[in-house]
């Protein structure tokens, strides 16, 4: 049991690097908004480990953890809409600022209710 937590806790990381990935890219181009692949990377990371997390705990691999459900589809929603504007605009060189600040401020807002929820 103890390796499936190691593991667990892996994916966790993985997450929050995807996370930072998004943010941190965003943060960047914050003055002069402009589409970054690490956007798309990091929504990409972020929908694959989320499943895979809720998966675990669904399969009773990690001990002690409860799934609020609304939650997780608010999370999920809002995961699925940040991969797909940053899959919509992965070749635009001139991706429209509006796009790159949905991206970066619904990444925010889903750290935002990963914390205060």
């Amino acid at each position: 049991m103890r390796r499936m937590s190691f593991l667990f806790e892996l994916v966790v990381v993985v997450h929050l690097l995807g996370m930072a990935a998004i943010v941190g890219s965003y943060l960047t181009v914050l003055r002069q908004p402009r589409f970054v692949p690490a956007m798309l990377h990091g929504a990409l990371t972020q929908v694959v480990t989320g499943i895979v997390m809720v998966g675990l705990i669904e399969s009773k691999v990690v001990e002690d953890e409860e799934i609020d459900r609304v939650k997780i589809t608010v999370k999920l929603a809002i995961a699925l809409i940040v991969a797909v504007l940053a899959w919509m605009n992965r070749k635009r060189d001139d991706a429209p600022s509006g796009v790159v600040h949905a991206i970066g401020g619904l990444a925010i807002v889903n750290v935002l209710i990963a914390a205060l929820w």
